[in-house]
């Protein structure tokens, strides 16, 4: 190298200086937690962080040219900030940032579903400036690339470091959240409007996308359950779902890397943020593991890695994590003929997964169509677990889930969990919905009752009853892929898929 190019490099590298590309103008940071920036800079040197005067850190750039700082907890606040990065005659600002929650949001085509496409669109437009509500919401190589092969130019951002194309933090306006996903839209206004709490939506959602892809290969790897699911090649792996190798077939003639490849997007999207403190994660995710029996019935375990994998890596072992039960669907123009069993799957999920909470929304699904469209049912009723378990308000935060069976004396009676203030019907009708073998409805009722909860007995809740003449072994709920049961509670939440085993109740 002559020494003309080399004093030109070395000035430029002087002024090297960058900060991670989650960092942006317009910007949440997480409350309540040490604020953790990091970037690249020139070895050796030294970097000052400063947010608007009120904490300041500074730190060394490490021989491999990384640099980090923690600055001190902030309490929320909607009152914008910023963020000043000085290294030499190198200066970085980051504008308009608020304190407040980020959430992210993870699943597959139902939550990336755009607000542009939701059924409430039009009248959500008016409503759409919300200054406290960010989204973070970039685009993704091979997006809405079906049925045919992969160009080079879309093979190259295949690669975890290009998958996702380079962004920026947006103010929620009518312009802003065309884009964004509707159920993560709503949900973020929904805690919004109700806490006045900032909020910061970063959108990772892929369509089609199986849970697979957002865990880590090494979390997979590390467990016999799954371990053969990391097992190359991906395309022709039987543990792979059977819809997810055939989609992944068809975009690729060459190469392995896929959205659907195990651990791709978790390597792409999930690896890049773990530094980053976050409030916790919502998943709106399942139809692609829904197909077969054997994804289905490891689908709950797969989940609980999945909780695991994330909560270690970002160091929070309490991080809360809400997601969305699969809708009905009728399985004749779609192979939804499993999604009863995969909706009572996910509903055990909150007994293996501590700090979870799952939306009920069967009663919204569509016969013959996957993507229901109205998102905002969906993101409201998964907010309505962040607000009353994160955010402390007292609110119901779902529909009736079951507690118990009981049989005595040709009656069983059921009880439910979220169903302190009464039952009822959704459509002032007759209740539907139940059945002794999983296959034939039975007439049901509700009854006034009294409900054991620990070592309190309350005497004005209500239970549902139904007449039988023998102990069945299992009572069913909305046993069958689009249902139609009608079991709410007084917030008009609905009850979710179930199967439980009867007991004979105990002579008091």
């Amino acid at each position: 190298m002559t020494q003309t190019l080399l004093v030109a490099q070395l000035s430029r590298e002087v002024d090297v200086l960058s900060v991670n590309k989650i960092f942006t103008d317009h910007m949440v940071l997480q409350r309540d937690q040490p604020i953790h920036i990091w970037g690249k800079g020139l070895p050796g040197a030294t970097v000052r962080v400063t947010l608007s005067r009120t904490a300041s850190a500074v730190a060394r750039v490490n021989p491999d040219s990384t640099w980090s700082v923690y600055l001190p907890a902030q309490a929320a606040s909607s009152q914008p900030r910023s963020i000043k990065i000085i290294s030499g005659k190198k200066n970085i600002l980051i504008s308009n940032v608020l304190m407040g929650d980020i959430w992210i949001c993870i699943g597959q085509s139902n939550m990336e579903w755009p607000m542009q496409r939701e059924m409430h669109y039009r009248e959500a437009i008016a409503t759409a400036n919300q200054p406290n509500l960010r989204f973070y919401n970039p685009t993704y190589a091979g997006k809405n690339i079906f049925n045919q092969y992969y160009t080079d130019s879309v093979l190259e951002r295949m690669h975890p470091e290009k998958f996702f194309a380079p962004t920026s933090w947006q103010v929620s306006d009518s312009n802003s959240f065309r884009a964004m996903s509707a159920v993560a839209y709503y949900y973020g206004k929904s805690i919004v409007e109700t806490t006045k709490v900032p909020i910061g939506l970063i959108n990772l959602s892929i369509a089609g996308a199986p849970l697979e892809t957002f865990i880590g290969v090494d979390a997979l790897k590390s467990d016999p359950r799954f371990a053969a699911k990391a097992t190359e090649p991906w395309l022709t792996n039987p543990a792979i779902p059977v819809w997810v190798k055939e989609r992944g077939n068809q975009n690729l003639l060459t190469g392995t890397n896929h959205p659907f490849k195990p651990g791709h997007v978790y390597e792409a999207g999930l690896k890049p943020l773990f530094p980053l403190a976050i409030k916790g994660i919502i998943n709106y995710q399942g139809e692609s593991n829904a197909q077969e029996l054997e994804r289905v019935y490891e689908y709950g375990a797969l989940t609980q890695l999945m909780v695991q994998n994330f909560r270690g890596r970002f160091k929070q072992p309490m991080l809360p994590y809400f997601f969305v039960q699969l809708s009905s669907i009728d399985s004749v123009k779609y192979k939804g003929q499993y999604w009863h069993l995969f909706r009572d799957e996910q509903r055990k999920i909150m007994e293996r997964v501590s700090y979870s909470g799952m939306a009920v929304c069967t009663d919204y699904g569509l016969k013959d169509n996957v993507h229901p469209t109205n998102k905002k049912i969906v993101g409201e009723r998964l907010a309505r677990w962040a607000l009353n378990k994160e955010y402390g308000l007292s609110i119901v935060p779902s529909g009736p889930l079951p507690l118990r069976a009981e049989y005595n004396n040709g009656l069983l009676q059921i009880t439910f969990n979220h169903a302190i203030d009464g039952l009822a019907t959704a459509d002032g009708k007759a209740l539907r919905g139940f059945s002794l073998d999983g296959v034939h409805e039975v007439s049901a009722r509700i009854q006034k009752g009294k409900l054991q909860l620990g070592n309190a007995v309350s005497s004005g809740s209500e239970m549902v009853v139904i007449d039988c003449e023998a102990q069945p072994q299992y009572v069913y709920y909305n046993w069958k892929p689009y249902t139609d049961g009608n079991l709410v509670n007084r917030e008009q939440l609905p009850t979710s898929t179930f199967k439980i085993k009867v007991h004979l109740k105990k002579q008091q």
